[in-house]
């Protein structure tokens, strides 16, 4: 994987868009229709490259990114099932490194010394399909599986027949409403004996249904719509956690789960917990080493904070909690030959090759393609048709190209192509950047079709019954070009009628969910136009402040002015006129982590008069309303809150992320717009600056007062 460090934000913006769609395709096939096409390993890599570009380019981060999902939506004939709490997933760790900087994310959320023990849970990570059991005064009510997260199936008929899940708990202190979470799975041995099994009872052995792994084969015999079915199989369950509760049994993670396995639920025999870094490596090392000889197959291991009010307080991001993180095993490498390089054109135009393999089994998953990035990274492993590679399935990225064994074999080098492959029109790179990209723009097909697929994509528009399909034949037929023509379809119902596939109802449903979105969410639309460096998080922060999409025009030919009038001073180097000229354009937009770039690619938009007749004509059809955001009202919405001195019960991101929640904005420096300032121990020159500009000025103890009021 490249660099973070060293990447462009229009390659970071590309690869996170290819990640999104390729993790979540992923997670269709995985958590939906339980049948992966890649490893484990494989799907933490992807995730893993995308934690690390959204981290590195924060103002990128998608509307549909993968952080932001949990699981894939249930789309079976099994009755559907709200969680009560949100059932999330983990993130994950790959080098001990990487636990070690979990450890003080920990610290500093809770402004702990940097030396104050953190005491941990470890157990191992079961691959298998997540479930809730929920028990109202001991009797199993209800058991269902994640889903997405928030909307599960209802499985309790199947696990009723699951002999490690009681239909009755036993015990002392059982709370009035307890539900437990853990993983349905399938033991290798009994894995091996049902497929055995399938294979005798077939009447036709090559026809014979055979489970690829046990996690697929705990997943489809838990979704059985026949119970008897599943019955059958023979699955075991292993709990790992909890969801609602009326009541906890102990203050600590390690303490609930002994009175979990205590009222006879079954809880991993390796769970421990440890309180150094060391020790929690060391038993990382051992159950890695006895991976092998485990009765079910893991992938890691997970730690947890034990102390649940420290849980309480670190929270949840997106779609993982603060508290835990998933520590994943390393996978394989293989060799096999690079038969070609494909060259494909994305929506922004860039040029991305791709390596076609001769097929290779690696980790039980077989790979025929892999990405090469860019004509830099080919240059520099000297890859052509005809070499022998070596391919990883575990690491940055997943599957990747590690080495090239005949690189010093003779033979031509890949010229990486310098005009587009499908419209013909120059392919150059931009200065600064690693990306060739096609000038074609609109009139380019391929960027055409993907840039109108992105408009009506979920994260954007979200035009149900307008999928890829569709615009390829609106697009072949003449009727669309630009976003806008979607909104005059309606001209050509009479034709789409009358073509293979279009009946009156399909047609009708279509052109309503179109004209449902003539009054768009502005943000939505925003990003949706795919400007350069406007993800959906930033479009979001944008419109927060500038509130309407005229708004956001005004503010594009503001930067273009301001590059127009600020010039080079006389002698001052090319450098360091870039980065005041930079400086100035992000302070006017004024947004946090809202930068340059976002000023320029905003400009370099507007500054094009195609791209404003573009941005008009979908204005003419469109009325998007301004934009609101959803706070919890409190006496701080709306205002700007600057924290400063020694906070002493909570860290600064701790204070930072609850003036949001209230719906105030948290700023880094006191100015005149400033609106209140919250000074704790040691408050220097912004108290002062503070009171110089007469603004309030509260202690932490009257903060925490706002913030209980605000429930």
């Amino acid at each position: 994987m490249t660099d973070p460090a060293h990447m462009s934000e229009a390659e970071a913006a590309n690869r996170l868009m290819r990640l999104a769609r390729e993790i979540a395709r992923h997670n269709r096939l995985y958590h939906d229709q339980d049948e992966p096409e890649i490893a484990d390993a494989d799907y933490d890599a992807l995730v893993r490259e995308n934690n690390a570009l959204e981290a590195a380019f924060p103002h990128l981060i998608r509307g549909d990114s993968p952080n932001a999902q949990v699981g894939a939506a249930p789309t079976s004939a099994l009755k559907k099932v709200q969680h009560a709490i949100r059932m999330m997933s983990l993130d994950n760790g790959f080098a001990d490194e990487d636990i070690a900087e979990f450890i003080a994310r920990v610290r500093r959320f809770l402004a702990l010394p940097e030396d104050a023990p953190v005491a941990l849970t470890a157990e191992p990570k079961i691959d298998g399909l997540s479930c809730s059991l929920r028990y109202q005064r001991g009797e199993l009510v209800l058991a269902a599986t994640r889903g997405d997260g928030t909307t599960g199936e209802d499985v309790t008929a199947n696990v009723r027949t699951i002999g490690d899940i009681p239909e009755r708990l036993t015990g002392a202190a059982i709370p009035d409403l307890f539900e437990v979470r853990g993983e349905v799975y399938m033991a290798k041995a009994d894995f091996v004996a049902l497929n055995e099994r399938l294979l005798a009872e077939a009447d036709d052995p090559e026809k014979a249904r055979q489970f690829a792994n046990p996690r697929n084969a705990a997943a489809g015999s838990l979704r059985q719509k026949d119970a008897t079915v599943t019955a059958s199989r023979p699955l075991r369950f292993l709990a790992h956690g909890w969801g609602e509760v009326s009541g906890l049994p102990a203050d600590t993670q390690l303490g609930v789960m002994q009175a979990i396995a205590g009222w006879g639920l079954p809880v991993s025999d390796r769970l421990t917990r440890v309180d150094t870094l060391d020790a929690l490596i060391a038993h990382y090392r051992a159950i890695e080493a006895a991976r092998a000889d485990l009765p079910f197959d893991i992938d890691g291991v997970v730690y947890k904070v034990d102390r649940l009010d420290w849980q309480q307080r670190l929270g949840f991001v997106a779609k993982a909690p603060r508290w835990a993180i998933a520590h994943k095993f390393p996978a394989e490498r293989a060799q096999t030959t690079l038969e070609a390089i494909d060259i494909q054109v994305g929506r922004t135009g860039k040029l991305t090759p791709v390596g076609r393999l001769t097929p290779v089994t690696v980790g039980g998953v077989v790979v025929s393609n892999v990405t090469l990035h860019n004509a830099d990274e080919i240059a520099r492993l000297g890859v052509r048709p005809g070499d022998r590679i070596v391919v990883q399935r575990a690491g940055d990225v997943i599957p990747q190209v590690v080495d090239n064994l005949t690189r010093d074999q003779p033979r031509e080098p890949f010229l990486f192509p310098d005009h587009c492959p499908v419209c013909q029109s120059e392919a150059v790179r931009e200065e600064g950047e690693v990306d060739i990209r096609c000038t074609g723009g609109l009139i380019c097909a391929a960027q055409r079709f993907e840039r109108l697929r992105h408009f009506v994509s979920r994260a954007a528009l979200d035009i149900e019954g307008l999928g890829e399909k569709s615009i390829q034949e609106f697009l072949d037929l003449g009727w669309i070009a630009e976003p806008a023509d979607i909104f005059r379809l309606r001209a050509h119902r009479a034709d789409l009628l009358g073509r293979e596939g279009w009946k009156e109802k399909s047609v009708d449903n279509l052109l309503a969910a179109i004209e449902a979105k003539r009054q768009p969410d502005a943000a939505r639309l925003l990003f949706g136009l795919g400007i350069r460096h406007v993800g959906a998080v930033t479009a979001r922060d944008l419109l927060k402040r500038y509130t309407t999409l005229p708004g956001i025009h005004a503010l594009a030919n503001e930067i273009i002015a301001l590059r127009e009038n600020i010039l080079p001073a006389e002698g001052e180097e090319e450098g360091r006129f870039r980065n005041r000229l930079d400086k100035a354009i992000a302070e006017h937009i004024g947004v946090e982590n809202v930068g340059a770039a976002v000023g320029h690619a905003l400009a370099d938009f507007f500054h094009e008069p195609h791209n404003v007749e573009v941005w008009n004509d979908l204005l003419g059809e469109v009325s998007p309303p301004d934009y609101v955001v959803e706070t919890t009202a409190s006496a701080v919405t709306g205002k700007t809150v600057v924290f400063t001195g020694k906070l002493e019960t909570m860290s600064r991101d701790e204070a930072k992320a609850q003036a949001e929640r209230l719906g105030a904005k948290a700023a880094g420096s006191v100015s005149a717009k400033t609106d209140l300032v919250v000074a704790g121990p040691g408050a220097g020159s912004k108290l002062k600056q503070a009171a110089a500009l007469g603004i309030a000025v509260i202690d932490e103890a009257a903060w925490a007062e706002i913030v209980k009021a605000a429930g």
